[in-house]
């Protein structure tokens, strides 16, 4: 395993992190409790240290699976991150959203659900155009100041907003966003424009999510209805990845895995462990062995020729995952 400091909080991470979506009851395609606590257990066995969650996923389970599956280890020597905004209960209007009551409540149920006293990167899952970024921003920097919270993070947003939360902390002395956790992948390429300029000027961290393409960078396009995620995830069918050039895309990755001797899962996330910018995908599996081929990844060298290559087809997509 490779580490990187994550953005400018100092943290070293795991050059990949385990996304924990895919835990819980939540949809037929997710792990049961025993099994994604063997994935947990292979992931550290792996020298991951960086375990990304959020409240919603799975309605708390996927928190309270994490939480029980790293008990038994040093609790310092792993970074937990996990996330706040969506609807928690349909019953209560402030189960959701960026207020200061949302955010100081889910807080505390996070908090017990993952068994922590300290969350090392508490993220806003979606931008909250009810709550002013001022009211949501003092709430977290509450939160860095009881200890409960080291570093909040952030994740998909337009550009020019995410510009005005860092300018709103830095104005009123407010902690910062350190991490933008946005969409990113050879299949969607939009943070290219304004997203990941902007974090690299303003020193974030970066740990895209869907860096698979939500699996169409892991199978020939016609294949995707495959799996049970691939029949069944209506996200997925929300995402234009195999439009703009997407299906040539897709068709390069084949074509580079089978050269190389390698799968084409490797081959996308290689891509996306090559950009400068990005410090640690997100990765979600349910499967021990794609998380192994995840972590070999890493020792992928792709030329700038190759890479290249694999980019060449795109174009322009219209803008996914803000909602």
């Amino acid at each position: 395993m490779e580490y990187t400091t994550l953005g400018s909080t100092g943290m070293s991470v795991s050059r990949i992190g385990l996304g924990c979506m895919s835990f819980g009851s939540g949809r037929e395609w997710m792990l049961e409790r025993e099994e994604a606590i063997e994935l947990i257990e292979r992931a550290i066995d792996l020298g991951i240290n960086f375990f990304d969650t959020a409240n919603v996923y799975s309605t708390g389970e996927s928190e309270a699976i994490l939480g029980d599956a790293l008990a038994g280890y040093d609790r310092d020597a792993h970074v937990i991150a996990t996330k706040v905004y969506a609807e928690m209960d349909p019953d209560n209007p402030n189960s959701s959203g960026l207020s200061r009551k949302t955010i100081e409540q889910e807080l505390e149920a996070s908090l017990d659900r993952l068994g922590v006293d300290t969350i090392d990167l508490y993220q806003t899952h979606r931008w909250d155009s009810e709550t002013p970024i001022e009211t949501t921003l003092r709430a977290l920097d509450d939160a860095v100041r009881r200890g409960t919270v080291r570093y909040v993070g952030t994740s998909s947003m337009w550009a020019h907003q995410f510009a005005d939360a860092l300018r709103t902390s830095d104005r009123l002395g407010l902690e910062r966003f350190a991490t933008m956790q946005n969409h990113y992948n050879l299949f969607y390429r939009e943070e290219e424009r304004e997203m990941l300029p902007l974090c690299a000027k303003e020193g974030v961290g970066v740990t895209p999510w869907s860096p698979l393409a939500r699996g169409v960078g892991t199978r020939p396009h016609d294949r995707i209805e495959s799996t049970t995620r691939g029949r069944t995830d209506q996200y997925l069918e929300q995402i234009p990845y195999l439009q703009g050039g997407g299906e040539e895309i897709n068709e390069r990755v084949q074509e580079l895995a089978a050269e190389k001797g390698v799968t084409m899962a490797q081959i996308s996330l290689a891509w996306v462990l090559h950009k400068e910018r990005v410090d640690a995908p997100i990765v979600g599996t349910t499967s021990v062995d794609h998380l192994e081929e995840a972590v070999e990844a890493i020792e992928i060298d792709l030329s700038p020729s190759e890479m290249a290559y694999l980019e060449e087809p795109y174009a322009a997509l219209p803008i996914a995952g803000h909602e």
